[in-house]
């Protein structure tokens, strides 16, 4: 929870920042693009370096790697030096930490939770993750209205107890594996198995197409400047509006865990998500499009929760740092590129058709899955479906 604020003190004080420039919607769709092109290039690596070497260690450099980026864009915006390069370049260190702390963080969890709790365990570590997904735009607001480099000054400040948090986590045991083959060739191995298990492969590929489609995240401050005429205030509350209904949904989840027809309830929620989306891009009232924001994280929430958990216990431990880097690539790749994506086609479309072009296809999206890989609908609990499950002994 306490990185996920950190991260939301960046994005959003980012947001106000892309607010203040005419015709933003190109200039902020392309830093997703350039927070994606390391996650892109190293994403292999990451997932490598999570089999191999400690995972705390290693999630607690790349964090290190946020706090001195969120130090640097204090410093710029105190001495009123802030422009697009220097966010590229700050947005391009903060993608570099990313694709090291999503598989080394992610590898962790099964390693410290029996499986018969994984469910809970990872609908409360998505609930925390939301409940600072919120705290974090409002923090934002409030302190970038009160000076410009609070938010990234108390950023660095958060990411700090985020290190040592995990640093403080207990050793955990020896990752197995055959650490003797070339690392070449354990990331193809990775790759392979993501690429011959359909059910893992239908689980990142659904999450892939359907939210880069369906994002709208980055057009946010378009909307709240010339749509809704909200303002940065407004923005804030807009952004924080998908992690409320992410963390009801997250807390209702922690206490009852969804067991039966796993399948079919992931699909059906990225079909909401994509219908929230729809409608969010058409409405003009700010009441409607806050309601709107909040089912659209709902839906969202019972997906990654449906997604994540069936990801965990599919995949081997010796395996799981690269497996969670596939998927991180594949949700880093929905999120930034969904950015430019909805930048690309609000000046193409406007912000309206390019939001609505995008819940649309997501729906589409979703059906063809459905279609294309059985195995997503036929899944009706988390039980392991993996074949290659001697690879585990």
């Amino acid at each position: 929870m306490v990185v996920i604020i950190g991260y939301q003190l960046y994005d959003v004080a980012r947001g106000v920042y892309g607010m203040s420039i005419p015709q933003a919607s190109l200039q902020l769709g392309i830093l997703g693009l350039v927070q994606f092109i390391p996650l892109f290039f190293l994403t292999p690596l990451a997932g490598l370096v999570a089999d191999r070497f400690d995972r705390r260690r290693v999630a607690t450099l790349a964090i290190g790697i946020d706090v001195v980026m969120a130090l640097m864009l204090a410093l710029v915006t105190r001495s009123g030096h802030v422009t697009l390069l220097a966010l590229y370049i700050l947005a391009a260190m903060h993608g570099t930490a990313r694709v090291f702390v999503g598989p080394s963080l992610g590898a962790i969890l099964p390693n410290v939770v029996p499986a018969n709790l994984m469910p809970r365990a990872i609908a409360m570590s998505s609930m925390s993750w939301q409940i600072g997904a919120v705290a974090g735009p409002a923090a934002a607001g409030l302190l970038f209205a009160a000076q410009a480099d609070l938010p990234y000054w108390t950023a660095t400040a958060l990411l700090l107890v985020s290190c040592v948090s995990v640093a403080a986590v207990r050793k955990l045991p020896p990752i197995a594996g055959n650490r003797d083959l070339h690392p070449l060739l354990q990331i193809k191995e990775g790759f392979a198995f993501v690429w011959h298990e359909r059910f893992l492969l239908g689980c990142i590929t659904l999450d892939l197409f359907a939210v880069l489609l369906g994002g709208a995240t980055a057009l946010l401050p378009v909307y709240a400047r010339d749509i809704l005429h909200v303002g940065s205030e407004g923005l804030g509350i807009m952004r924080a509006a998908p992690s409320v209904g992410a963390a009801i949904i997250g807390l209702v989840l922690s206490w009852r865990p969804i067991e039966r027809n796993v399948g079919d309830k992931m699909l059906w929620s990225v079909v909401a998500f994509g219908a929230a989306t729809v409608a969010f891009g058409l409405s003009t009232s700010y009441a409607l499009s806050l309601v709107m924001l909040v089912l659209l994280g709902a839906a969202d929430m019972v997906s990654v929760f449906i997604r994540s958990t069936l990801v965990q216990l599919n995949t081997p431990d010796a395996m799981r740092g690269r497996v969670s880097s596939i998927s991180g690539l594949a949700i880093s790749a929905s999120n930034e590129l969904g950015e430019m994506q909805s930048g690309l086609f609000a000046s193409l479309l406007g912000a309206v058709g390019a939001v609505a072009f995008g819940g649309v296809a997501a729906i589409l999206i979703t059906a063809t899955w459905a279609v294309i890989f059985p195995e997503l609908r036929n899944a009706r609990s988390f039980a392991p479906h993996y074949r290659h499950k001697e690879q585990e002994a």
